[in-house]
This record gives C-alpha cells, structure tokens and sequence, in this order.
C-alpha cells in the first residue's frame, strides 16, 4: 500500500527472514541426501553439513562485526555503520554452501580411496589430506582473492558479499578442512564410514586382496 525505495526494502526482508529458514533446510537436506548417496554414510553427511553451516556461521558474524559494529570500517572508506542488506545472507549461504560442499566432496573421495585400499580409517585420514591439501589450500587462495577484490568497488551491497566470501573460503580451506574434519574423522574412525546394515566392529576392515594376501600357506605348500 506504501511505495517508495524504503517500503520496498522492508517488504523484501520481510519476505526474506520468512522463506530464509526453508531455502537453508532445503539446501542442506539436498547437500546431505547427495553425499548419503555417494558415500552411503550418515555420519558423513551430517558431519559435513555441520561442518559448512560452521564455516557459513563464522562469514556472517564478520560481515555484522564490520557492517554493523564498525569494526575495520575505516578500511573500507566508510564512517558509520550501515544495516546488513535482505539479499545478502540467503545469497551468501547458497554461494558458500556450494562452495563448502565441492571441497567437502574432493577431500571424503580421496579419504574414501585410502580407506577402500587398506582398511585403516585413521591412515586414510592422513593419505586423504596428503594429496588434497594442496589442491585444495591453492583453490581457496584464488577465491579469496577474487572475492577480496569485491571491496575495491564503492557500493556497500558488493562489499559486503565479497568479505562474507572471502572470510568464509578462508576459513573453511584452513581451520574447518584441514583441522577440524581431520580431527572429527580420526576421532569418529570406522564409525564414520557406518551406513544402516553394517555390522559395528571396533576392528576396521580390509579389502578382499589383503586379508588373502595375509592368509598363512597350507603346511603341504610349504614343505613342498
């Protein structure tokens, strides 16, 4: 009933703040429905999910640190706080949820190749971050970038998706990749690659080719 850049605003957060919470349990639903069936592991969909709403959460609390407490805004040429804009936050959660989940998926693959090769959920862990670290590390480092240079441009919308996804890329490529889904992983053990109709044995398997492999020679071959 009201017209005006103003009542447009409001009527778009408004909107926003209602369909925000299902467009976040159907995103997450999808991501953890699509590594299920991959990996055929709930524990490792759910840790993975959790995993990118940590590094996500973290994006959000620096845009309302700078933007809305003022910290670092002298950085950025501005002198006072500005409100956190609708689109920002549902725009960020599905470019970073995308973006969590691609690296999520390149680092369980190779963990999942050394687990199938030997068994040792523990040693897969380190062979998995071994060759995907790098890789991984380099991409976030190319995407940060690119997203840092968000901030050179002089509108305040921009600035705000660019730091959201650079802090986020950062952080997911370092403290949640590479240090706490290693941690959570080597804690969780052959526990993490349980799915429903697998017996639980504290002891992990081996492949077919090891455990032959490891089979002692009939007592006739031997003294043949």
């Amino acid at each position: 009933m009201v017209g005006g850049a103003t009542a447009v605003v409001i009527d778009m957060a408004d909107v926003v703040g209602e369909r925000l919470p299902w467009v976040i349990l159907a995103v997450v639903g999808a991501g953890m429905l699509l590594l299920y069936g991959m990996f055929r592991a709930p524990l490792i969909a759910l840790k993975a999910a959790v995993m990118t709403l940590l590094s996500i959460g973290v994006s959000f609390g620096v845009i309302i640190a700078m933007f809305q407490w003022g910290w670092g805004l002298d950085l950025l040429g501005l002198d006072k706080t500005v409100p956190i804009m609708s689109a920002v936050p549902m725009l960020l959660f599905a470019v970073l949820f995308g973006l969590s989940m691609d690296y999520e998926v390149f680092l369980l693959s190779a963990v999942r190749e050394a687990y199938d090769r030997d068994g040792n959920a523990q040693r897969a862990v380190v062979r998995g971050i071994g060759s995907t670290a790098r890789v991984i590390t380099t991409a976030a480092i190319i995407m940060a970038v690119v997203f840092l240079s968000f901030v050179s441009v002089p509108e305040t919308l921009i600035q705000m998706i660019g730091i959201g996804l650079a802090t986020a890329v950062i952080m997911d490529a370092t403290v949640i990749r590479m240090v706490l889904v290693p941690a959570v992983m080597s804690l969780m053990g052959d526990r993490a690659w349980w799915r429903p109709g697998m017996k639980r044995t504290g002891k992990a398997r081996q492949p077919e080719s090891v455990e032959k492999a490891e089979e002692p020679e009939p007592a006739t071959a031997r003294e043949s």
